[in-house]
């Protein structure tokens, strides 16, 4: 149970800010966190969570049980953009990109003896 956004327009180490948060927790723990935060890229962190979810219910699992095994935010294609500056030179600006990947597991219950 996967889901991945490409390309998404942010710099990848604020992006990881919130990669952070929600990293390990239960799928319904981590959307209500992300409700509460005051990040930009939470939003479509909490949009990429839902889509797998919604890849694992159509597999047929149970979304209950579901928790994030895994999230990674890369480095995507960097647009380069020029400012002009004094005496005829430029400086380059870096407009980053990030892809985010979500994988989701079903906790497995430990039966006692």
């Amino acid at each position: 149970m996967k889901a991945v956004l490409k390309n998404y327009r942010q710099s990848p180490r604020k992006v990881r800010l919130i990669a952070d948060l929600v990293r390990g927790k239960k799928v319904d723990a981590a959307l209500g966190v992300l409700k509460f935060v005051n990040k930009r890229a939470a939003e479509p962190f909490a949009k990429v969570i839902n889509s797998a979810r919604a890849n694992a219910v159509s597999l047929g699992k149970d979304p209950a049980v579901l928790i994030i095994k895994s999230v990674a935010v890369d480095k995507g294609t960097v647009f380069k953009r020029f400012m002009p500056r004094a005496r005829g030179s430029a400086s380059t600006i870096n407009r980053r990109n990030s892809h985010i990947s979500v994988v989701l597991e079903e906790k497995v219950q430990k039966t006692s003896k």
